[in-house]
């Protein structure tokens, strides 16, 4: 895949075609190839590996020790990208003042952590990030499936 910086105060975004499927490759030949056709800088900054799989674990069962509170929000920030760059509905539900205070208590650390006392999310705030990563991980299914298309 191709994540784009956004310009300035813009928000980042993935490569999407045309018709705004996500871009997918599985080479690199074809991503340098789509790179060049469109004057793009392919800038590697290592392999990154976000693992949907353990995201998912968690966002179906939390009480298990399954994820990290920086995974979590590796995912969440990734899916806000994928949202905006794709064209598919629905997308992410709506975020209010509940996603606000889960994502400013994930940057202290111990917002999965039961005896965090006020940086811990609240039951409240673990439904929404729940809610939030499951339709992320549904429109992640989605996107690919309509890169394969």
């Amino acid at each position: 895949m191709i994540w784009r910086s956004g310009d300035g105060d813009e928000p980042d975004r993935l490569a999407v075609d045309e018709l705004g499927r996500l871009l997918a490759f599985r080479e690199r030949a074809p991503l340098q190839e789509c790179c060049d056709r469109n004057g793009w800088e392919l800038i590697r900054e290592g392999e990154g590996d976000l693992d949907l799989l353990v995201v998912r674990r968690w966002a179906e069962r939390p009480d298990l020790d399954s994820a990290s509170a920086g995974l979590l929000l590796e995912a969440w920030n990734f899916f806000e990208d994928l949202a905006r760059s794709v064209r598919a509905d629905p997308s992410l539900p709506a975020q209010g003042p509940v996603h606000d205070s889960a994502y400013e208590k994930i940057f202290g650390g111990r917002a999965l952590d039961p005896a965090g006392g006020d940086e811990a999310w609240t039951v409240e705030e673990t439904a929404a990030v729940r809610e939030l990563l499951r339709a992320g991980l549904d429109l992640w299914e989605r996107a690919v499936r309509g890169a394969a298309a």
